[in-house]
């Protein structure tokens, strides 16, 4: 059964009745003026790997922006790539 909170009550409880949301996987209605507005419920196993895929598409949004800002600001006359491979090169004349 999933229970009924007022606005009012839910900003007074705020804390307690996230918790029990979260711990004991409650559910609430919350109304405003005794109309239901908004249902507040646990993470299902959905939403938590819908969660994760939008926290790892955030990350290779900032590393795909980090790529950019440094191809943007490479200084070098050659790529990043030969530079590497004449590391090698030499690293290997050196043996």
């Amino acid at each position: 059964m999933r229970r009924k909170v007022g606005i009012r009550e839910l900003k007074n409880e705020l804390t307690a009745i996230i918790r029990r949301v979260g711990e004991e996987r409650v559910e609430y209605t919350v109304t405003a003026h005794g109309r239901p507005v908004a249902v507040l419920r646990p993470l299902s196993a959905v939403d938590a790997a819908e969660h994760a895929a939008d926290e790892v598409q955030a990350e290779l949004a900032a590393i795909t922006e980090l790529a950019r800002q440094i191809g943007d600001e490479w200084s070098a006359s050659e790529s990043a790539v030969d530079a590497l491979e004449q590391m090698r090169e030499e690293s290997t004349w050196r043996s």
